[in-house]
């Protein structure tokens, strides 16, 4: 009985092991959406410059080996990750840009390690800002495509952050 005991304890914490564990490392990648096709619609497509860059996003960031990818509900986001989920064979999931806390909680919940998210010009700064805990990134310029953040988490603090071109 003593055993079994032990038994039931043990399953009954594993749950809060396992989501501790998952949290423990995380790489999340940022990029705004690549370069749209027709700036006076509310969801253009990417230009062919755009589809371009969603191209070299695959070649920058496939080092990385994301195993999610997160898209606000825009063509242009969506499309920008296209490219690099059909080739690590994952589906681009939906997130709200309004709703940070909601897509940080799902990232350090989950067991993936290595996460992307593309928003926009005055979303994905701000993304970063709500993760770092301090206002350190602005809103993009308007004709600024070609950033990518890298923020390295562990324990749920952030160890390193880095801001690359593509």
């Amino acid at each position: 009985m003593k055993y079994f005991v032990s038994f039931l304890f043990c399953l009954a914490i594993l749950p809060a092991i396992a989501s501790v564990a998952a949290a423990q490392e995380k790489l999340i990648i940022l990029v705004r959406h690549a370069e749209k096709a027709d700036a006076t619609s509310q969801d253009p497509e990417l230009s062919d410059a755009g589809k371009q860059r969603a191209e070299r996003l695959v070649k920058v960031a496939g080092k990385y080996k994301p195993g999610a990818f997160y898209s606000t509900n825009f063509k242009r986001t969506r499309d920008t990750l296209a490219p690099f989920a059909g080739k690590r064979k994952k589906t681009v999931e939906i997130y709200d840009a309004r709703k940070p806390a909601e897509l940080l909680d799902l990232i350090t919940k989950s067991k993936i390690k290595r996460h992307i998210v593309a928003g926009h010009s005055n979303t994905v700064p701000g993304l970063a800002n709500f993760i770092a805990k301090k206002d350190v990134f602005k809103n993009l310029d308007e004709s600024e495509y070609g950033v990518i953040w890298i923020i390295r988490m562990k324990n749920g603090q952030i160890v390193k952050t880095e801001v690359l071109p593509y």
